[in-house]
């Protein structure tokens, strides 16, 4: 019998999604979950971070093996509050589904893995290994707190690892990379009458962006089985104060998603070669990867993948079927240093509304998950 009814796991996530903790404020939702896993006589630590920022790991059972779960407690900016139909922060139920910022990335997973916590711990389990909840923050801007868990030494005893992101009915064990980069290219202000006494900062960035776009799209041939292709995106560009003045500063910022046959470092290598190639032409051009995440994958039979696939099987009425999804995790840090045949699989409640307007997470999936962790963790540690 269950300690945590339905009306109650509900209220948790709907108290979780009323923290706003967008891309911050994530020691409030440590603080929450600290909070009601001592109400279930659940130990648990917060970690601070910095400012307002923190992790949380909490451990029930005891000895090998290890299975880590893990789920971020940050949320991206919900924009503009009046195109949702309903308020972002306030959990809201309309035609079986909740909506609100973060129900489905991921705090809909969180939740549901905190709450098979409770109820396995309620009933002396796991009699056998240690589950460990690694709550992090910043997955959604530079993965900074599970880097945090990792330099930390949270890892290095754990024997699988299972994050709870939004993959609804399907069970993935690989993700790409991600990189964010900026380019400032630096020219020399003019009266725009007379351009030769200048240099426009914008002409060589936007031969530098047409050069990736032919290099990393049209020619680009490689893909992987898993994942697909490598993707090259421009997503912000500045340049320019006013018409009349040729512009003495331009930047854009790119995000590419890297896969293991053109990985991170092959591209910052084929990005410098773009630059140096502009840069003859007297353009100065800075390039800085602010952000680099590696793609992950490893072998997709793992007992902890069937587990999850069979028993998603009898939740949901359907072959599940396994693969890799394109948004990268906190396994980017996880990972370092694991084998390819390390269990790991991405499986959490949701669908594909993250980052959207009308954000939303289907409430029996939500339930279903509520009850298939404690099955899935209970398994992998007995079986």
């Amino acid at each position: 019998m269950s300690i945590i009814n339905e009306d109650e796991r509900i209220q948790i996530l709907k108290d979780l999604v009323a923290i706003p903790s967008v891309n911050d404020h994530e020691l409030q939702v440590a603080n929450y979950l600290q909070q009601l896993l001592a109400s279930h006589q659940i130990e648990s630590k917060v970690l601070p971070v910095t400012g307002d920022r923190a992790n949380l790991v909490a451990e029930i059972g005891h000895g090998q093996p290890v299975l880590a779960i893990s789920g971020h407690m940050d949320v991206v900016d919900p924009g503009t509050k009046t195109d949702w139909d309903s308020d972002p922060f306030t959990l809201t139920e309309r035609q079986g589904k909740l909506f609100g910022r973060g129900a489905t990335d991921m705090k809909g997973g969180l939740a549901a893995m905190v709450i098979a916590m409770i109820e396995l711990a309620a009933q002396g389990k796991p009699e056998k290994g240690t589950i460990r909840l690694m709550a992090t923050m910043g997955e959604e801007v530079g993965e900074l707190g599970s880097k945090h868990f990792l330099d930390a030494g949270y890892m290095k005893d754990v024997d699988a690892l299972l994050i709870g992101e939004p993959s609804g009915w399907f069970v993935a064990h690989a993700h790409k990379g991600s990189m964010d980069i900026r380019f400032t290219s630096h020219g020399r202000a003019a009266h725009s009458s007379m351009p030769e006494q200048g240099f426009n900062a914008i002409d060589p960035l936007l031969q530098l962006l047409q050069d990736g776009n032919h290099l990393f799209r049209e020619m680009n041939q490689q893909t992987n089985e898993l994942l697909g292709p490598l993707t090259f995106n421009t997503t912000i560009i500045h340049g320019g104060q006013q018409v009349n003045s040729i512009p003495d500063k331009a930047i854009a910022e790119v995000n590419i998603r890297t896969i293991p046959e053109s990985d991170n470092a092959e591209v910052t290598k084929e990005l410098k070669r773009l630059v140096a190639i502009q840069k003859e032409d007297g353009a100065q051009i800075d390039m800085d990867v602010y952000m680099s995440q590696p793609s992950r994958a490893v072998q997709g039979d793992s007992k902890l993948a069937d587990l999850a696939a069979e028993l998603g099987k009898q939740a949901s009425g359907k072959e599940l079927k396994r693969g890799g999804i394109a948004p990268v995790t906190d396994a980017s840090n996880l990972l370092a240093g694991k084998p390819q045949d390390f269990p790991f699989i991405i499986f959490g409640p949701g669908n594909n509304t993250p980052h959207q307007v009308n954000e939303s997470v289907p409430k029996k999936m939500y339930l279903q998950f509520c009850d298939l962790y404690q099955q899935v963790f209970e398994h992998y540690l007995t079986d």
